[in-house]
């Protein structure tokens, strides 16, 4: 990447990565703090206050989405993080579990990853485009293991309300960048947009959409339980960033050659299924692990078929709807929100009626049908020409 690419993309990744934090964060230490809440002895209810961030951005995510497309990136990312500190100011200022999912539902009202994502496209040319990508999907795993080693810290620190007012304190940071060091770029109304549904329906997006939506079910679901099996396995809750740092550190430098390999050989399709498998194994492993070792190797898998989608899948929504990348990014993001919320929800009812494992063995299923549809991708658009300079 040339040096404005690359300032664009680590400004957008850092953007991207504050709003995953506003999730993240909470998930070492909600469950915990939610028992002494009115209501938070129900697993459910937990994981509604937890999920309503995401349920509210998908249904914000294709508006906001196509108005990017039409008046710019720079407003719509602007206003939306405006929201997103408003939000955590009304979190910070009750420590009840309504108005929490209150204050979450106005972070996730501000729903700007599909114009970020769109942003990243439109600053970056087609041959570099899959590492700015992977840059985004890095800041989301390295705001995940930010958030699994300062979570806890924090919490005896400050409680969950300054968490709440570190969130908006940095949320206005994001805002100063946007507006300062960002460059504008031009709305794409010149540009003859496919129709909402033609984007929904075309096959290949509709099988990115799939994925992510279980992607992040499974995700969210699977870090209901985690934090409890490496409790019982021994491991204090201020000593699991032990295990989520290196593991998260390591994957990156395991999931960079895959990359890295499957972009200059244009077989991108093959390494996605890798994906998928890899974290289908680690499903698997979850259920039958009972030692932090154990539990660490299957983490690591978990997060090397994890970071591989992150960056994968972005890049090619943007490949295949070039027309409408707002649109397309905005569909993608709903159902990942979709899933985010939906899966809160599942972990929480089937810890609730089935127990914890119960967990692991559905996302293991939702994955399996996930690699079936997969499997019938067609091969990737091959890259144009570049003629930016």
């Amino acid at each position: 990447m040339n040096p404005s690419e690359l300032r664009s993309t680590i400004a957008l990744a850092g953007i991207f990565g504050l709003r995953m934090l506003g999730l993240f964060l909470l998930l070492p230490v909600f469950s915990v703090h939610a028992r002494e809440l009115p209501g938070g002895e129900h697993a459910l209810w937990v994981g509604v206050a937890l999920g309503i961030f995401n349920i509210v951005q998908a249904c914000l995510y294709i508006p906001l989405g196509r108005l990017s497309d039409r008046i710019g990136r720079k407003p719509v990312v602007f206003w939306g993080l405006s929201l997103f500190v408003a939000g955590a100011l009304i979190c910070a200022a009750r420590d009840d579990l309504l108005w929490i999912a209150i204050g979450r539902g106005v972070m996730g009202a501000g729903a700007i990853s599909a114009a970020i994502s769109a942003w990243v496209a439109d600053l970056t040319r087609e041959q570099v485009r899959t590492r700015a990508m992977a840059l985004v999907g890095g800041s989301i795993a390295l705001s995940f293991a930010l958030s699994l080693v300062i979570a806890a810290p924090l919490y005896r620190m400050i409680s969950l309300s300054g968490i709440f007012v570190v969130l908006a304190v940095l949320g206005v940071l994001a805002m100063l960048v946007t507006y300062f060091v960002l460059p504008v770029n031009a709305p794409e109304i010149k540009v003859a947009q496919a129709s909402l549904r033609e984007v929904f329906f075309r096959p290949e997006l509709m099988r990115l959409n799939i994925g992510v939506f279980v992607l992040h079910a499974t995700q969210v679901a699977m870090f209901m339980v985690l934090p409890r099996l490496l409790v019982e396995a021994g491991l204090p809750l201020s000593e699991h960033w032990q295990v989520y740092l290196p593991v998260v550190l390591l994957s990156f430098f395991l999931m960079a050659p895959i990359l890295i390999i499957g972009e200059k050989k244009q077989q991108l399709r093959p390494v996605l299924l890798v994906a998928i498998v890899l974290i289908l194994i680690s499903e698997y492993c979850f259920i039958s692990t009972s030692t932090v070792l154990s539990i660490s190797a299957a983490l690591l898998i978990y997060f090397v078929g994890f970071n591989l989608l992150e960056a994968l899948q972005p890049s090619l929504v943007s490949r295949f709807a070039k027309e409408s990348k707002g649109a397309a990014l905005g569909v993608y993001n709903t159902t990942q929100s979709i899933g985010l919320f939906l899966g809160a929800v599942m972990g929480g009812w089937l810890m609730d009626s089935h127990g914890e494992l119960s967990v692991f063995a559905v996302a293991a299923g939702l994955l399996l049908c996930w690699l079936i549809i997969a499997m019938s991708m067609r091969e990737l658009p091959a890259k144009v020409a570049d003629a930016k300079t």
